[in-house]
This record gives structure tokens, C-alpha cells and sequence, in this order.
């Protein structure tokens, strides 16, 4: 019951305002200059990772006599493909990236969770009915319904906020009317079958980045920004006791750290492969050189939606605890070890062009 409400907690109530506080600080002129880079790492990005992170776990782990149905690999992928949003804000704040990279990056955590749910979800329900009784034009059509309907819900409500807060004076009626649209699209969202993540980013970059009132606009406009900073802050702070709490209980035995292990080495290499082969077929289109691959790998960090998605598996015990274990294992060696290195990285690969 404990894991059922972790979940249900991050990804039905956190997830909407993390990522609409995240979508709302974005500085929507860079972003549109990023656009290319960032569509094609969130969606064809987070399907060639969960494709590569499947088979290339299914037979390195199948060497190990570490024994999982090819399809719950792919489920596996689909729940550690995504980049978090929060784990991404808190290590890019710190970070010497360049200005158009930073962009790329965060840009893609905030698309590629509802992208990576919304896979989550289909390769779910395979595993549930079998790949016979799924028809896959229904599996699909239901993916481009919840994408794009999360994307037409988002920016027809946060353009509606955006126009009624301009007619507000009052700052605290105006926050009032960005917490309601935040839960407004949570609820129509569910109801609807759409995208929530995708709801809640397309939302916050319509609201955010813009006047509010003429006369007070700057100082509405940095009040309210000061407010879903304060939002960001907190939730992430509780989010990450939760993480550690659901850690507490969690026995580490063997089997888990080779599982682990093995999955941290796959899931970089599945990354690296995600942004390699777009680069390489769509390079002229794509404003990233082959240079930044490695920045690129190393900084898509992982954090607690994975670590949700784990826990809501409905699977039998034994590959769920299989899985959770080797989640927990992906997100510490993300956040401490990635997250701690990736300046170094950036200052290596740096001063190797310079020379």
C-alpha cells in the first residue's frame, strides 16, 4: 500500500506542479531556438533509448543468468528513458554548461515525461494482455491521443490563464489562478485520458515569460515566478525524503547489485546510442555537434519518476522487486555520480578543444 501511494502521489499530484513550476521558469525565446533538438530527443530519443535499453539488457543480463521476459526489458526501459526534470534543474543549476546545451536538456526533461509514461503505459498493458490480443493501431492511436491531446489542453488553458491573469491587479488572486490551473488540468487530464506532464509543461510555458499587468507587470510577474520557485523547491525536498524513505526497507542482496550494475552500464549506452542516431541522420536539421554527445549522455540524470514508475508496477513480485532495486541503483548513481562529475566532464572536454 505504502509503494501504491508513493506513486500515486508523484505521478497523479507532484508531477503536474513540478513540472508546470519547472515549464514556468523557461525562457520560452531560447527554448523556440532549441525547438528541433528538443522535440527529437524527448520523443524519438526516448523510443530508440527504451528500445535500446531492452534488447541490450535482455542479453547482457541473460549472460549473467539474470533471467527477464524480453518485454518486461522494454517495460524497464520505458520507466528509466525519461530524464527528470527535477534531478536535471538541481544539477544544471550548478553546472559550467554552455547556454544552448542547458537549454536542450532541460527542454527535453520537461517533454520526454509524458512521452515515457504514456510508452510506460502501452508496453504495460502488452505485458498484461500479450502482444496477440493487443491490436497496436488502438496502442498507438491512444499514444497520439494522449500527446497531443495533453499538448492542445495545456495551451488552450495556460493561454486562458494567461490572458485573465493580464486583467488582474491583485498578485494573490493571480497565484490562486496558477495553482487552479495547474489542478484544473490535472483533473480534465485524467477524465479525458490525456497526457498530465504534458498538460502541465505546455500550460506552464503559456503562462510563464509573460506580462501580466502593465503597471505592475514586473513586479507581479517576479512575485508569481518567486512563488512556484518556492512550490519547486519544497516539492523536491519532499520528494527526495520520500525517495529515501522507500529505501530504508529495501533489501540489497546480491542478485540486485549485479541487476543494478548492469543496468547503469546499459542505460548509458542506450542513451549515448538515443542521441547518436539522431545526430547522425538528422545533423543538418539538428543545431548539436558530435562533440556535445558525451555532455549529453552524462547530464540526462535520472530521479524520483522513475522511481515512481517502478513502484506502480502491478507485477508479480519477483520482477518487480528486480526492477525497483535496479531503478534505486540507476537514480543514486545519477544523482551523486553524475550529477557530482559533470562539471569536471564539461571542463575535460573543454579544455581538450581548446588544445
Amino acid at each position: 500500500a505504502k509503494n501504491i501511494n508513493f506513486s500515486n502521489t508523484v505521478l497523479n499530484v507532484m508531477l503536474g506542479f513540478l513540472l508546470f513550476a519547472t515549464a514556468f521558469k523557461v525562457d520560452v525565446r531560447k527554448l523556440k531556438r532549441e525547438m528541433r533538438p528538443v522535440i527529437v530527443l524527448s520523443t524519438l530519443g526516448v523510443l530508440l533509448s527504451t528500445a535500446a535499453f531492452g534488447l541490450l539488457f535482455y542479453y547482457i543480463a541473460g549472460f549473467f543468468d539474470i533471467k527477464l521476459p524480453l518485454i518486461y526489458c522494454f517495460l524497464f526501459g520505458a520507466l528509466v528513458s525519461p530524464t527528470d526534470p527535477v534531478a536535471v534543474a538541481a544539477i544544471i543549476k550548478g553546472s559550467k554548461l554552455p547556454q544552448h546545451l542547458s537549454t536542450i536538456i532541460s527542454g527535453e526533461s520537461l517533454f520526454n515525461d509524458g512521452i515515457g509514461l504514456v510508452l510506460f503505459v502501452t508496453i504495460l498493458e502488452i505485458t498484461h494482455a500479450g502482444i496477440e490480443i493487443i491490436d497496436l493501431g488502438n496502442a498507438a492511436l491512444l499514444f497520439v491521443q494522449e500527446v497531443f491531446g495533453g499538448i492542445a489542453l495545456g495551451g488552450i488553458t495556460g493561454y486562458l490563464a494567461f490572458r485573465l491573469m493580464r486583467s488582474i491587479i491583485d498578485f494573490q488572486t493571480i497565484v490562486l489562478v496558477s495553482v487552479a490551473l495547474v489542478m484544473g488540468n490535472s483533473v480534465i487530464a485524467s477524465i479525458l485520458h490525456l497526457s498530465i506532464p504534458i498538460a502541465a509543461v505546455t500550460a506552464g510555458l503559456f503562462a510563464g515569460g509573460r506580462s501580466i499587468n502593465h503597471d505592475d507587470k514586473q513586479h507581479s510577474h517576479q512575485a508569481l515566478e518567486s512563488f512556484w520557485e518556492l512550490i519547486d523547491e519544497m516539492l523536491n525536498t519532499v520528494l527526495f525524503v520520500m525517495i529515501g524513505l522507500q529505501m530504508i526497507n529495501f533489501p540489497f542482496i546480491n542478485l540486485y547489485w549485479r541487476t543494478g550494475l548492469i543496468a547503469i552500464v546499459v542505460l548509458l549506452a542506450a542513451r549515448w546510442i538515443s542521441i547518436v542516431l539522431p545526430l547522425t541522420f538528422l545533423r543538418r536539421s539538428l543545431n548539436v555537434n558530435y562533440g556535445n554527445i558525451n555532455i549529453l549522455t552524462w547530464a540526462g540524470v535520472r530521479g524520483g519518476i522513475s522511481i515512481a514508475l517502478a513502484l506502480s508496477l502491478p507485477l508479480e513480485a519477483k520482477y518487480k522487486t528486480l526492477i525497483i532495486s535496479a531503478t534505486f541503483f540507476i537514480v543514486i548513481f545519477s544523482i551523486i555520480v553524475q550529477g557530482l562529475t559533470l562539471n569536471k566532464l564539461i571542463r575535460y572536454l573543454y579544455q581538450k578543444k581548446e588544445e
